[in-house]
């Protein structure tokens, strides 16, 4: 059905559609390349929200070279959409161009969506297709695919552990146990995150900043404290720089005004037996915020009680060559009676990064 040069030009949009890693949040993130005669003559993918989408762009790079967009052949990481949010519909645009041809590597999730700009295009006489490189296409929008059709962000949570497991000295020292390279690795994931998680108990420990700072970026996530008895210092370098939201189960009016200053938001979720509050519907409120990709940084309790929740779908750990001995575990889980009830995860890629280990690993189904 899809040629080599199909695949190439497809291949080609992926690689745009990673330009917008970091920036395109919610939307998600697209690559266009449109074609004619085996020739590209426009490239583009999606720019900052109530910008130009990554097919607008493409058009835009065609007309401003002068060439003739009549039967060109257009491919497209997800397909173009069909209503007006920020931005006019694509589907519309690329009708208008007189385009012959549309390939889009999967369909959009999103409700709105969802295969009316496909049948926008055939309807308009423009030959569909759609399903190339479609896995591709969705890795490259977990997050954006998981709000739209699990009501949830995708959920990463990032580690760094000497090679006997430890992620801490039994004091709590931890800076550092992975290399700078690790360190500065581990940012660039900060970066394409929507959003950065961390709990009260990793604020006290390491007063951490949570802001990317080892590579530039036009965009830094949204910090989220998960605190539930409201007990954050006022001090915490957490409230300097970029937003952030606090979850509690209990709520202080006053400080709750005072940070509101600082541009901090205080919502309060429900609690659980434990007085903790409810993760599934801090989660629910994240997407309905428009969080695709959440990226955690937090403690053993907070690690174990998310994957106890159900609520990861993959863990990127920083394995360091060094041993530690007794020390703070990288998550906390309940005591298991037979192996068989072990948690079984999936390596997707095992990397080297400077002196240490990068394992990245899929939790199964």
């Amino acid at each position: 059905m899809y040629t080599d040069a199909d695949h190439r030009f497809m291949k080609r949009a992926l690689e745009l559609a990673s330009r917008a890693i970091t920036h395109a949040t919610p939307n998600p993130r697209v690559g266009c390349v449109i074609v004619r005669d085996e020739r590209i003559i426009g490239e583009g993918y999606t720019q900052r929200p109530g910008f130009n989408h990554a097919e607008i762009e493409a058009l835009h790079e065609a007309r401003r070279t002068g060439q003739d967009l009549h039967g060109a052949h257009v491919y497209v990481t997800l397909e173009p959409c069909a209503h007006f949010g920020r931005t006019p519909p694509c589907a519309t645009a690329l009708i208008e161009a007189h385009v012959d041809q549309v390939i889009a590597a999967v369909e959009d999730p999103n409700p709105q969506v969802a295969g009316r700009g496909l049948e926008m295009l055939r309807q308009a006489g423009i030959d569909v297709r759609c399903g190339l490189l479609e896995q591709d296409a969705i890795e490259m929008n977990a997050g954006f695919f998981s709000r739209m059709t699990r009501g949830r962000p995708w959920v990463r949570i990032k580690l760094a552990a000497s090679l006997d497991g430890r992620s801490a000295l039994e004091d709590g020292t931890s800076q550092w146990i992975t290399s700078e390279t690790s360190r500065a690795d581990g940012h660039a994931w900060r970066a394409r995150a929507c959003a950065v998680l961390t709990g009260i108990g990793t604020v006290r420990a390491d007063d951490p900043l949570l802001t990317v700072r080892a590579m530039p970026t036009v965009r830094q996530p949204l910090k989220v404290l998960v605190d539930s008895r409201f007990e954050v210092s006022e001090q915490a370098r957490l409230f300097d720089g970029n937003p952030v939201l606090i979850a509690c189960a209990q709520v202080d009016p006053r400080k709750k005004e005072q940070l509101a200053a600082r541009n901090v938001e205080v919502i309060r979720i429900d609690a659980d037996e434990r007085g903790k509050i409810q993760l599934d519907a801090l989660m629910r409120e994240l997407a309905g915020r428009g969080i695709n990709e959440l990226h955690v940084e937090a403690g053993a309790k907070l690690n174990g009680s998310l994957l106890s929740a159900g609520l990861v779908d993959e863990l990127l750990v920083y394995v360091a060559p060094c041993l530690i001995g007794p020390g703070q575990p990288m998550i906390e889980l309940p005591l298991l009676t037979a192996l068989s009830q072990a948690r079984r995860l999936v390596l997707r890629e095992v990397l080297r990064v400077g002196d240490d280990l990068r394992l990245l690993a899929r939790l199964a189904c």
